[in-house]
């Protein structure tokens, strides 16, 4: 079973997102292979989040790309708005996926079965949060280990 973390009433997906991805992959210990994150979202927000991925911080380098970059096999952060991409399939990437949008993965067992561990984020706003409320159910009812972190108070 994958261990889902849904980060719950954050405030701004994509600022959120930067200091998530930033923490996770720099949290990865000396010596130890970097941890891969494919991050899914809509396609507005993911173009949104790859020029803030370049300018949220002054000091850290977060190498990102689009999936259909000729790079991304060999980049640790990887873009993409769509969970059964072919291009997905060719990634060696399976370490974190954290999912930006509010659609449910069609096929959850095959997500679960790539990522040994997802982050759903989850905003503020109401059609967000009622969709967040459904995946957790979906994921519950297939037996997924959950955890959840309320952001309301950071």
């Amino acid at each position: 079973m994958a261990r889902i973390d849904f980060h719950s009433n954050v405030s701004d997906k994509l600022e959120y997102a930067c200091r998530l991805t930033r923490k996770i992959w720099s949290g990865t210990p000396s010596g130890e292979a970097v941890r891969n994150i494919v991050m899914v979202g809509e396609k507005a927000d993911l173009k949104k989040l790859d020029e803030l991925l370049w300018t949220f911080s002054a000091t850290d380098f977060l190498p990102h790309c689009f999936i259909e970059h000729e790079a991304a096999s060999e980049t640790p952060i990887v873009l993409t708005d769509d969970f059964a991409s072919a291009a997905l399939a060719q990634l060696p990437h399976a370490d974190i996926m954290i999912h930006l949008g509010m659609r449910m993965p069609q096929d959850v067992a095959a997500l679960v079965a790539r990522f040994p561990r997802i982050v759903e984020v989850v905003t503020v706003n109401e059609a967000e949060r009622l969709a967040g409320r459904e995946r957790y159910k979906a994921y519950r009812a297939l037996g997924h280990e959950l955890h959840n972190f309320d952001q309301s108070k950071s």
